[in-house]
């Protein structure tokens, strides 16, 4: 019998292999077993039970027998309605075990499925990933997030557990999370914390602002390099509200460079050098692992997008 698939093809609704036995009048169960051996016997089972292993194109049961030639198609995913369908996106994975993948997210890179755009998101990479090296249909178990064209580090459970005990961190606000972001002007004090509450207002845009009737909101900052007109800064936000860093950043007179909705005016640099997007990298997050409590700090690199536009400001 053949071991190796003949097709491999993603479409927009499930992850299939197809395969063509050969002699020996193999059990389907077992045929599907030995050409996917990291799918579990139960699993098969079940997915042949559904209607998602088909021979020449229709349902079968797991003890028919296959003759030659016939060609068996298995819809990995069919029967996972609540797992993104996986994507072969590129990730850079910073550290991954049997729990948690700790990842650096480029720009641009939307989190997860939105109502307008349901692919091509990290939750689609992931979820190829997840398949690729460990053959199981498992769901990102996302706990935070990361604006689209935000880049670094992002934290995602591999397990139930895992996620109950992270978003539990997080909602505790036992994780400190570390940005760096290239602002507009020259920031004179080396440190300091911005405490200014953030609420959302339907009337206007952007709906989320500072406001005196919103949720408290604290950010510190501390000065990492400063340029002609323009300064490096790590920040640091105590709260987590929606475009927090962004609308701090703004309102003490140094809006983030690119930013193309919370910048009071826009920075000449940003059309000169072609800033199409806000130069917002989360360089650092501090968090105990799930499993073992140990503390965990792990750093992603700058972007090159934003080194290259530091360089054009020196």
């Amino acid at each position: 019998m053949t071991n190796q698939p003949l097709e491999t093809h993603l479409d927009p609704q499930r992850l299939s292999f197809e395969f063509e036995a050969g002699s020996g009048l193999p059990r389907l169960d077992s045929f599907v077993s030995v050409n996917l051996p990291r799918i579990s016997q139960t699993r098969i089972k079940r997915l042949i039970s559904e209607g998602d292993v088909l021979v020449n194109g229709a349902k079968s049961t797991k003890g028919a027998k296959l003759q030659p030639g016939d060609r068996v198609t298995v819809r990995i995913f069919a029967s996972d309605k609540s797992s993104a369908t996986p994507e072969p996106i590129p990730l850079e994975a910073l550290f991954e075990d049997e729990h948690i993948i700790v990842v650096n997210k480029p720009v641009g890179l939307l989190v997860h499925p939105s109502r307008n755009e349901k692919s091509g998101t990290l939750t689609n990479g992931l979820a190829w990933h997840f398949w690729k090296t460990s053959g199981e249909a498992i769901r990102p178990g996302l706990v935070h997030r990361l604006d689209r064209n935000t880049s670094g580090v992002i934290v995602v459970a591999k397990t139930a557990r895992a996620h109950r005990t992270l978003s539990k961190h997080f909602r505790e606000r036992w994780v400190r999370k570390f940005y760096l972001a290239l602002v507009s002007g020259v920031v004179e004090k080396k440190a300091g914390e911005i405490d200014a509450p953030i609420g959302f207002d339907q009337k206007q845009w952007p709906h989320w602002r500072a406001q005196d009737d919103g949720r408290s909101a604290q950010t510190l900052f501390l000065v990492k390099r400063r340029f002609a007109a323009h300064t490096l800064l790590e920040l640091e936000p105590l709260t987590g509200r929606t475009h927090q860093l962004r609308i701090h950043c703004n309102l003490i007179g140094h809006p983030i460079l690119g930013d193309p909705f919370y910048a009071a005016s826009p920075d000449p640099a940003a059309s000169r050098l072609g800033i199409k997007t806000h130069q917002l990298h989360a360089e650092r997050l501090v968090f105990r692992h799930p499993a073992t409590n140990q503390e965990m700090d792990i750093s992603a690199p700058l972007p090159k997008s934003m080194t290259d536009i530091m360089q054009e400001l020196n």
